[in-house]
Order: C-alpha cells, then sequence, then structure tokens
C-alpha cells in the first residue's frame, strides 16, 4: 500500500477511536448525574459556588469601593472647579470634614443597601420558592448575580453603584435562600445534613475572608472592572452547570407535593424564633466590626493597608475549623445542638469584649479568630435545626426557614455598615464591643429552649395548632385520613403527645384508611 494513502486512514482510525472514546465517557457522565447520589454531590457543588459566589461579591468591594467614590469626588470637585474658576489654577480647598463625612455616609448606605433589600425580599422569595421548588428560584438568584456583577464592572457613578448593589441583594434572596433550601432537602439525614450544611458554611467563610485581598489585588495591578469580570464568569458557568445537571426549566418534582406554611406562621413557632435570633445577635459581631475596625486600628494601632486589608483573613482557618469540629460533634451527640451554639455565642461574647484591649496587629487576630470560631459553632449547630424544626412540627418545605435564617443575617448586616459608626462616634469603640460581648453572653441562655428538640418526633397535631387550615389539596386530604386510620390502631404515645407508629401493621392502617375514606 502506498505510505501517502496509508496516513490519511491512520488519522480517521485514530479520531475514530478518539470519538467513540469521548461518547463512552459522555455516556458515564450521563448515567452518574442520573445516580441519587453523585447527583445531590453535584448539587453540593453548584450550591457552594453560588454562596461562594455571593459572599465574594458582597466584600470584594470592600478596599474597592471607598478609594473608587473618593477619586470619583475628587474629579467631580475638580471638574465644578474648573467651570467656574477657568483662570484659576490652585486647586480647590473644599472642607474636608464635611467632604469625609459625606463619602462615609454613601458608603455606609451603599454597603446595607445589600442587606436591606434581601431583607425585604425575602418573605416573598421564601414563599416562591416553597411553591415552585428549589431549582428555578437558585437559577433566577444566579442570573440576577451575573447581571449585577457586570453592572459593578462597568458602573462609573455612585447611582449605578448602588442599582447593582440593591441587585446583588435580590439575587441573593433567592440563591442563598433556595441553595440551602436545596442542601436541607437533598441530604434527609441529619449527620449527612450537618455535614453537606457544614462545607456550605466553610464556602461562605472563604468567599467573605479572601474577597477583600482578592479584589484589592487586582484593583490595584488590573484596575476595578478586572475582579467583577472574574466573578461575573464563575457565576455564568455556575449558571450553565445548574442549567445542564438540574435542568429546572423542564423538572417538575414539586407537583403533587404539600404546600409549606406561611412565613408568618413559621415565625411565630417559638423554637424557629429563638434560633433566628441567635442567628442575628451572632453575627452582629462580625456585621459591626466590618465597617468599623479598619479606622480604630489606623487610629490606635498605625496599622499598614496591608495590615488592615488581612485582618479577617487569619480567622478563616478557625472558622472551618469550627465547622469542622461542630459537625463531628453533632454526629456523635445531636442532642446538644443547643449546647453547642450556647458555647459559640459565650466565646463570642468573649472574644468581642477583649478587642479593644489589643494594642498590636499580632494581638488582634486571636480575638477576631474566636469571633469566627463561635460564629461557626452558631451557625454549624443551629442551621440543621432549623431544618429538623420543619420535619418535626410542620411540613418538609424548607424555602420559607432558610428565609427566616436569611433575613436573621440580613437583619444584622443591614445595620452594621450604619449603625456601627454612629455607635462609634456617640460612645466609642470599647462600648461598642462591650455592648456587642453582653448581647451575646446574655442570649446564651435562650438555647436551653432547644434541649429537647432531638427527643421531638414528628407531630402533626401540632402542625394543624399552628396551621390552623385544613387540609389544602387531595394530597393533604389523603394524609390526613393516613393519620387518622394509624391513630385508631395506635396505643403507643411518646413524651410530646405525639402518637407512636411503631408496632402498627400497614394492612391495618389501609383497612382502617379505607373506613375512614370511604
Amino acid at each position: 500500500m502506498d505510505p501517502e494513502s496509508s496516513a490519511p486512514c491512520g488519522l480517521a482510525k485514530s479520531a475514530a477511536v478518539k470519538l467513540s472514546e469521548m461518547s463512552a465517557k459522555t455516556k458515564q457522565l450521563g448515567t452518574a448525574m442520573k445516580d441519587p447520589h453523585q447527583q445531590r454531590r453535584i448539587i453540593l457543588v453548584i450550591v457552594c459556588v453560588a454562596l461562594l459566589l455571593d459572599n465574594m461579591l458582597y466584600m470584594v468591594i470592600v478596599p474597592i469601593i471607598p478609594d473608587y467614590l473618593a477619586d470619583l469626588e475628587s474629579e467631580q470637585s475638580e471638574h465644578v472647579h474648573i467651570v467656574l474658576h477657568p483662570n484659576n489654577t490652585q486647586n480647590p480647598t473644599p472642607k474636608s470634614a464635611a467632604k469625609n463625612n459625606n463619602l462615609d455616609i454613601q458608603i455606609g448606605v451603599l454597603f446595607a443597601s445589600k442587606a436591606i433589600v434581601q431583607l425585604i425580599v425575602n418573605p416573598i422569595s421564601g414563599t416562591f420558592i416553597d411553591r415552585v421548588g428549589y431549582d428555578i428560584p437558585l437559577l433566577i438568584g444566579l442570573m440576577v448575580m451575573f447581571v449585577s456583577t457586570c453592572i459593578f464592572a462597568f458602573a462609573e457613578n455612585y447611582a449605578t453603584l448602588f442599582i447593582a448593589r440593591s441587585l446583588q441583594g435580590l439575587g441573593s434572596a433567592f440563591a442563598d435562600t433556595s441553595g440551602l433550601a436545596m442542601i436541607a432537602d437533598k441530604y434527609t439525614e441529619e449527620a449527612e445534613r450537618s455535614r453537606a450544611l457544614g462545607i456550605a458554611l466553610a464556602f461562605i467563610s472563604f468567599g467573605s475572608l479572601v474577597a477583600p485581598p482578592f479584589g484589592g489585588i487586582l484593583y490595584e495591578f488590573a484596575g476595578k472592572r478586572v475582579p467583577f469580570i472574574v466573578l461575573a464568569c464563575i457565576c455564568l458557568a455556575d449558571g450553565f452547570l445548574l442549567l445542564t445537571v438540574i435542568r429546572p426549566l423542564t423538572n417538575r418534582t414539586r407537583e403533587n407535593m404539600p404546600v409549606g406554611p406561611p412565613i408568618y406562621k413559621l415565625m411565630m413557632d417559638p423554637y424557629i424564633a429563638v434560633v433566628a435570633g441567635a442567628l442575628t445577635v451572632c453575627n452582629i459581631p462580625l456585621a459591626f466590626l466590618e465597617p468599623t475596625i479598619a479606622s480604630w486600628m489606623e487610629t490606635t494601632m498605625h496599622s499598614s493597608q496591608w495590615e488592615m486589608g488581612l485582618t479577617w483573613l487569619p480567622a478563616f482557618f478557625p472558622h472551618v475549623f469550627g465547622v469542622y469540629i461542630t459537625v463531628r460533634l453533632a454526629a456523635k451527640n445531636p442532642n446538644l445542638q443547643w449546647f453547642y451554639g450556647a458555647l459559640g455565642m459565650v466565646i463570642i461574647g468573649a472574644s468581642s469584649c477583649t478587642v479593644p484591649a489589643c494594642k498590636t496587629f499580632g494581638q488582634l487576630i486571636a480575638p477576631l479568630c474566636g469571633i469566627c470560631f463561635g460564629i461557626a459553632l452558631v451557625d454549624t449547630a443551629l442551621l440543621p435545626t432549623l431544618a429538623f424544626l420543619v420535619d418535626v412540627r410542620h411540613v418538609s418545605v424548607y424555602g420559607s426557614v432558610y428565609a427566616i435564617a436569611d433575613i436573621s443575617y440580613s437583619v444584622a448586616y443591614a445595620m452594621g455598615p450604619i449603625v456601627a459608626g454612629q455607635i462609634v462616634h456617640n460612645l466609642g469603640f470599647v462600648q461598642l464591643n462591650l455592648g456587642m460581648g453582653l448581647i451575646n453572653v446574655l442570649y446564651a441562655p435562650a438555647l436551653l429552649m432547644l434541649r429537647n428538640v432531638c427527643q421531638m418526633k414528628p407531630s402533626y397535631s401540632e402542625r394543624d395548632t399552628l396551621l390552623e387550615d385544613g387540609p389544602q389539596g387531595l394530597y393533604d386530604t389523603i394524609r390526613m385520613e393516613e393519620r387518622r386510620g394509624k391513630k385508631k390502631n395506635c396505643v403507643n404515645v411518646d413524651g410530646n403527645g405525639v402518637d407512636a407508629w411503631s408496632g402498627v401493621q400497614r394492612s391495618m392502617s389501609e383497612e382502617s384508611f379505607g373506613n375512614d375514606f370511604t
């Protein structure tokens, strides 16, 4: 055979072999995605990336926006001076105190706008998630976050930055709530759920603590747009992965599923209210210190820019360690979740009180690490408790309850940039930290109310009492008839006054159900 004619044949055969190998790998990937265990791992990755992006976008503006707004304001003042005094080449001398005060107010409002919008939208997003499922709201949240990130990249005035920041709050209200609810829905075992939520919290911490140096370095060497363009590309990739794996636009898994209780009725549940209050109180020190600690460090310690930029980075490691140790302890002693949360609040309180006593950057790292370690204990212990409370006291639909958790975080971070500066100005930095520490220590005993939560069983009578509504649709009607049939054949009652269904044969319950339904 001619060597020249055999060469194309060899290339064609090798190409065909490679195509067949790629086809086989694609089929294996499709089969793996259909496997429930593999699919929920991919879902966990998607949710963690969404939470990472949200928190990076929240914190990446910390080193960028103050400097950028100061440059914008100086350019505008120079432009006005040239227009009004074209023959005067001297630099304008505005009142620096009033100018700095106005800039601080603008920065505080811009930082808080995201949490305020999130606080307003969360009751709506929680109800929407309960009605349509978790995947479509997550896709909506990623789309809105992508748009807001692009606006951040190309914004050139304060109004556009404010719109972008507010849009991010809208996207977070859907992405964060639906992501946490999706994890709780996919991981039904308490140990697995705690582990999965712990991984999500680690990504939240990583995004919050790494974003300031990430944004500061790229802003310094590549300009304002580059950090936001990088985050927008990651957000777009996460959205495509969601469309590929879950296919939310064609998924109809929420049809014929139970309807969850309204969010305001969940807020009236005393156990959920205690958990929500703990989540708010434990995040107040972090939310209030972030906008105030840099100026205090500059005044008290004469810290350099790199020290102020890396203030929170060492705290990432104790936060991850706190998540890890809480997950391990919860797997061994799930009935002590309330204790882990209370211990975390005491650690937060003690650490917050010691912050003003620090005189050097090295001394300051220890209490900040203590605050983040305590927050990890509280969040990792109480976020799974919210899902468990919904399972045993209401209906296993998690959109509204994690909207309540998101509201709890938003309350702290909406107040932080606005209120913290006023407290420092009027009372002082020391009084701010002592007050935050005292609040955490005093709230910790309230978690004693949760000490018997793990002993609860699914209580349908409690659900009917809390909802005060009849059955909603055929699904609830059939389930209530099943319960009535089982109650007639049940003899044992647990410690909460709830029917213990163990020992009831399926045939007896079906027979009783049939008679009642007829």
